[in-house]
């Protein structure tokens, strides 16, 4: 990855960097992507494919319908709000 495309990605996440940031994280993402493609020389063909690494069935809770603050109540205190909505500065440009 050049300093040209960490300067685009830097764009899109609304990052100001230093010329020796881009430098730095041209350089550190190189080196992930590198490493990846160490990682994909390995023979995984005889791996079974996991969705975790440990054997754990459903831990989630059940769902279960409980009391919860009226909308109204959540945005008492809110700094800035239109009806029972948050209002926050629009960035989009």
């Amino acid at each position: 990855m050049d300093k040209k495309e960490v300067e685009y990605v830097a764009t899109l996440a609304r990052l100001s960097l230093t010329p020796e940031e881009t430098a730095q994280f041209s350089s550190q993402l190189n080196e992930i992507f590198s490493y990846i493609e160490q990682l994909n020389k390995l023979d995984t063909s005889q791996i079974e494919p996991t969705s975790h690494v440990l054997p754990l069935s459903n831990i989630f809770r059940e769902d279960k319908v409980k009391p919860s603050l009226s909308a109204e109540k959540v945005v008492e205190n809110a700094p800035d709000r239109e009806n029972t909505f948050f209002k926050v500065p629009n960035i989009i440009e």
